[in-house]
């Protein structure tokens, strides 16, 4: 291990091969550990614990149809990744620099959370899940900072410069991941230390089962760093900035902004999750997720009449109360709502009061979007907004909160999130406590735009793909999330299966174990990490699998971007397209498994044009193959495995069939 002591001993041959096997950023961190006399932190095996994250391979993925959700775009969106996170990061090579938000939960080193393998200090690629960690081991705080620091390492990579992580943790480890942080990100770059209230109720144990000499814990802890506090989003405000209210229709109440008019709740106000149908396409909205309605249901009444048309409540039996309908409509879920002849005739008088000052709830897309509901500047201002307001506030840029208290008014309990839990998945999940969605909700808001990448490692039971859901729909934005769980193989079963993806899909479909809810848009794609990635490995692959890794692997480098491959199912007569990108351009696998011809030839090259015409994609082809046999300029020839390699990021001058491309 060099040290700073040793640089710059004269005459050091020793020395200068050390030098020589740092990487550039290792140089930097220990260039600055000598100049800027910053604090850093030591610990038992924290040499090795550096270097792991560069010995780690990454690994082939093998999709599992029947854990994920949605059709094949929206599954190709969102990615759950079962497996050791530190092996999933590195598999997840080309979304390096890409990330807007790391956003997770790690395990505190309560005792038996967590497992550690002693053989992971020299070979992170040890297939050993290790032993549970006691309360009682006396190295169990070194053990989770070994544990812990190559994975932080490969979570600030992740981040692009404008990213942040945030990162949850209690009293136990709170002062070690600290000074990590503060060592790996630069205490410059922290942004926050916010410490949210996880119990509503005062506890009685006086702090005795924690170790808190008779102090009663109430709170836990996010910290929040910027890759580069310069770039990151530093200048939040509620988006009740002035520049985003408006009054396009002269509402003498002045000044408003459209927000979502549910509110979180919906186990404790069953009576509020009722369908409202919409004046304009008679389409019969209901509170997604886990939401309710935020207003009395008189006061949701009373704003679709101000459209022009009388209502009534109406019995649907969906399980649900009573639904609001237009007087005298068809029952909406039979057919289309929009020939019904009343649903016309209730347009047309909408669309006229669509001309002057619209009612406080309204449809977006000129009425044929989802409901909103208006916020008044003036009133905001005042401060009379709803006890709902956190749940509810839409968010443009994170700022600088440097130390904040969070109420469980603002963040919600770990009890509630419990509750959430149990809603979707039924009361048998064995968890007593789960991190709340509000909390979740609240940071994404704070710190990923709306378009933006959020990556979890340690996803549990998948509160931050909820979250995301739940948000992309209310606020009809389109953050993707990548989560990562490995749970409990030993068992038989994962965590990854028997509970994050069981709740992301009954969020996705409605089907919660509380009863039927609207099925909102979204899905993920559900992948297992299975054999490292290498020539051979590649090489022998049968041909579903390599599809999986060839899109798991792709990365546009000619434009620097991800660029999310939607699957093409198999169908009669197509023999090589199997995928195609956001520009409708279709990518082929010429391989039928191992010991086959797997060259481009001219009669592939001919087959490959009569699948693309048949799928209706353009003459621009992304051919996958081992020997580029047949040359043409409409074409973007990978070859097998070596492109595969270097988009996983392997060094190929270690890997036995590197071939130059022909």
């Amino acid at each position: 291990m060099v040290t700073p002591s040793t640089v710059g001993a004269p005459g050091s041959a020793a020395l200068s091969q050390e030098l020589d096997k740092l990487t550039k950023q290792e140089l930097i961190e220990l260039i600055e550990s000598r100049n800027d006399g910053g604090i850093r932190i030591d610990f038992a095996g924290k040499a090795n614990a550096r270097k792991l994250a560069r010995k780690v391979r990454p690994r082939t993925l093998r999709t599992v149809k029947k854990y994920g959700a949605g059709d094949e775009e929206e599954r190709s969106r969102n990615l759950v990744i079962e497996g050791d996170n530190l092996q999933a990061m590195a598999t997840l090579y080309r979304e390096r620099g890409q990330v807007d938000l790391v956003f997770t939960d790690p395990p505190y080193n309560t005792g038996n959370d967590w497992r550690y393998n002693d053989k992971w200090e020299d070979d992170p690629n040890d297939p050993g899940l290790g032993e549970w960690v006691s309360a009682d081991d006396g190295a169990r705080h070194t053990k989770w900072m070994r544990f812990m620091y190559p994975r932080l390492q490969m979570m600030k990579s992740m981040l692009k410069p404008s990213g942040v992580l945030a990162i949850c943790i209690d009293h136990r480890e709170l002062f070690r991941l600290g000074q990590m942080l503060d060592e790996l990100f630069g205490p410059d770059n922290r942004l926050a230390v916010i410490n949210w209230q996880r119990s509503a109720t005062r506890r009685n144990d006086k702090g005795a089962s924690s170790g808190q000499g008779g102090v009663s814990v109430a709170t836990e802890y996010v910290l929040v760093y910027a890759k580069e506090k310069s770039k990151a989003r530093t200048d939040l405000e509620p988006r009740g900035a002035d520049a985003d209210y408006k009054n396009p229709d002269l509402d003498p109440e002045g000044d408003w902004n459209g927000v979502a008019p549910w509110a979180p709740g919906a186990a404790t106000h069953q009576g509020m999750l009722y369908g409202a149908q919409s004046p304009f396409t008679g389409v019969l909205h209901y509170p997604p997720g886990n939401q309710c309605w935020a207003n009395e249901k008189a006061w949701v009444r009373k704003q679709l009449e101000l459209w022009g048309s009388e209502y009534e409540e109406r019995d649907l039996d969906d399980g649900r109360p009573p639904a609001l309908l237009l007087k005298g409509a068809k029952d909406p879920r039979e057919g289309d709502p929009s020939a019904d002849p009343v649903v016309k005739k209730a347009r047309k008088k909408a669309e006229k009061v669509m001309k002057g000052v619209i009612p406080e709830l309204f449809f977006t897309k000129k009425g044929d979007g989802r409901p909103r509901k208006k916020a008044y500047k003036e009133k905001i201002k005042q401060g009379l907004v709803p006890t709902t307001y956190w749940a509810a506030e839409d968010y443009g840029q994170a700022f600088d909160l440097d130390a904040a208290s969070w109420g469980h008014d603002q963040s919600g309990t770990s009890e509630s999130g419990a509750r959430e839990l149990t809603a979707v998945v039924g009361d048998d999940h064995g968890f007593e406590t789960v991190k709340p969605l509000k909390l979740f909700r609240k940071v994404i808001q704070l710190w990923c735009p709306p378009d933006g990448l959020i990556l979890d490692p340690f996803a549990g039971s998948g509160t931050s793909g909820h979250a995301i859901l739940d948000l992309n729909q209310d606020q009809e934005s389109s953050r993707r999330f990548i989560l990562i769980e490995q749970g409990r193989p030993e068992k038989g079963d994962s965590y990854a299966r028997s509970l994050l993806a069981k709740r992301l899909m009954s969020v996705v479909d409605g089907k919660w174990a509380s009863g039927k809810r609207a099925a909102i848009d979204g899905g993920y794609r559900f992948v297992s990490l299975d054999k490292k990635v290498d020539a051979e490995a590649l090489l022998n692959m049968e041909r579903e699998d390599l599809t999986d890794t060839i899109i798991a692997s792709y990365f546009d480098a000619d434009r620097r971007r991800r660029d999310s491959l939607v699957t093409v199912p198999p169908k009669k007569g197509v023999k090589y397209l199997v995928a195609k990108n956001s520009e409708n351009e279709g990518f082929f696998l010429i391989w039928s498994g191992p010991d086959k011809n797997t060259d481009f030839t001219e009669t592939v090259y001919e087959q490959c044009a009569k699948e693309a015409k048949a799928a209706g994609l353009g003459s621009r082809y992304h051919v996958y193959a081992r020997l580029y046999v047949f040359q043409t300029g409409n074409v973007v020839f990978y070859q097998i495995p070596d492109q595969i390699l270097m988009d996983f990021g392997v060094d190929l001058r270690g890997e036995p069939y590197h071939e130059e491309a022909s």
